[in-house]
């Protein structure tokens, strides 16, 4: 049987980010950071202990070279985090119905500078998930939430204004739905981010060698008995 818990979890928590990433762009918020850390780190509260609390595709991908989720349930979430996450930008542009949309439209050396500071944080943002939620010297700690939230915050107040913030191909497929970014920057987000979160998931391997597991099967039962609040 497979972990549907799991996957309305991950569809759950990837819809409130994305609404929150959606909204606060489309009325240029200024503290949208700080929003959009907060809503990270409250679903992965919520929903760390069943799903893992992922709400990423990037994430995903660092948790499966990690090996601590199966093939099919991360091809699951990515399904479900894509839906979720365009799901979510639509209703945002419909409830905010903007006059208009400021997008980001970065080109030339200003792309190249979005590109690299998307891979920066999104490395970031997946090797602080690996390291808090799933490593074997944190067992059922209480801060993964915080450290995670803080995380994307950080990331979102230091180069907002150069790629977006987005560490995330959730939130770069929902942004481009309704605006917020133009031209090819997030499909180029997306190759990144997945590409940022694998290299996360081989570095701590390299830094952390006998963290190295099988990973569990895709059950319910399964998934209670993970010790780790990440799946």
């Amino acid at each position: 049987m497979r972990n549907y818990r799991a996957y309305f979890i991950e569809l759950i928590g990837t819809f409130f980010l994305v609404f929150s990433v959606a909204a606060t762009g489309l009325v240029q918020n200024q503290f949208a950071p700080l929003a959009v850390g907060a809503t990270i780190m409250v679903m992965v509260y919520a929903g760390g202990h069943i799903s893992g609390g992922h709400y990423n595709p990037a994430v995903t991908m660092a948790v499966l070279v990690r090996r601590r989720i199966t093939l099919l349930d991360a091809v699951a979430y990515w399904v479900v985090q894509v839906v979720a996450g365009l799901a979510a930008a639509g209703l945002a542009y419909w409830i905010l119905n903007p006059a208009s949309v400021t997008a980001l439209s970065p080109s030339g050396r200003g792309l190249a500078a979005a590109i690299v500071a998307e891979a920066l944080y999104t490395f970031a943002l997946a090797f602080v998930v690996l390291n808090v939620a799933t490593s074997k010297a944190h067992p059922n700690n209480s801060f993964y939430g915080l450290a995670i939230g803080f995380t994307v915050a950080a990331g979102a107040f230091t180069i907002g204004g150069i790629s977006g913030g987005v560490f995330n191909p959730a939130v770069s497929l929902g942004a481009a739905e309704i605006g917020l970014i133009h031209g090819g920057a997030p499909w180029l987000y997306l190759v990144v981010q997945l590409a940022a979160g694998a290299a996360a998931g081989l570095a701590f391997l390299a830094l952390s060698p006998g963290e190295l597991t099988a990973p569990p099967p895709a059950t319910d039962e399964a998934q209670a008995s993970t010790p780790a609040p990440f799946a």
